[in-house]
């Protein structure tokens, strides 16, 4: 499957002209949040990217209400996947929006207990928060600031792929877990085959 994956475009109209391009070449496309400064123009920001006419799975970011988010990602026919799943052939696409600034996270511990891996399910996760300990999470004169929760997560899961953003130094950065690739794909998207 050949996906196109971004984040944090904060209604930047270059940014989501160049990901409207390069959904022309992809199956699906899928978004980690913040497409908005504080929820400013986000309704405009939709209507642009109904150019895209392939599935866009969207979870929030933390310049967005996930509540508003939701209502708009129905108006415009996009998949909200914020605490959901999204499954097509072998493929589960997991979302958890909002936050990035907590290293531990008991709301997405307690949400994704129950989640288990199926035999040859191909897992994505899609979060906000950057990972912990990865090199996406690595701010010079901090250290690593990401979510502990979402690595043990990935620990215990093994997902393919982990798509986060927020830390816009670290934008196009990629690191692994074991077998997991775990991606900042930046505001102007990287396509990936999965």
């Amino acid at each position: 499957m050949k996906i196109l994956v971004f984040t944090d475009s904060h209604g930047n109209k270059s940014s989501i002209k160049r990901i409207i391009e390069k959904s022309k070449e992809v199956d699906i496309v899928v978004c980690a949040g913040d497409l908005s400064n504080f929820s400013i123009d986000l309704d405009v920001v939709l209507n642009q990217l109904k150019a895209i006419k392939k599935p866009l799975l969207i979870i929030h970011g933390n310049h967005e209400m996930g509540s508003e988010l939701k209502k708009l990602c129905k108006k415009y026919g996009f998949i909200y996947i914020h605490k959901g799943i999204y499954r097509v052939d072998n493929y589960s696409f997991i979302g958890f929006g909002g936050g990035g600034f907590s290293k531990i996270d008991l709301e997405f511990e307690n949400w994704s207990k129950n989640i288990k891996k199926e035999k040859n399910e191909i897992i994505v996760l899609v979060t906000h928060a950057p990972v912990y300990n990865t090199k996406l999470d690595f701010l010079k004169g901090i250290g690593h600031a990401g979510n502990l929760s979402i690595r043990k997560f990935i620990n215990r899961i093994n997902p393919k792929l982990v798509i986060c953003g927020h830390f816009h130094e670290n934008f196009g950065v990629v690191d692994k877990i074991n077998q997991t690739k775990i991606i900042n794909p930046g505001n102007e998207g990287k396509v990936l085959f999965i």
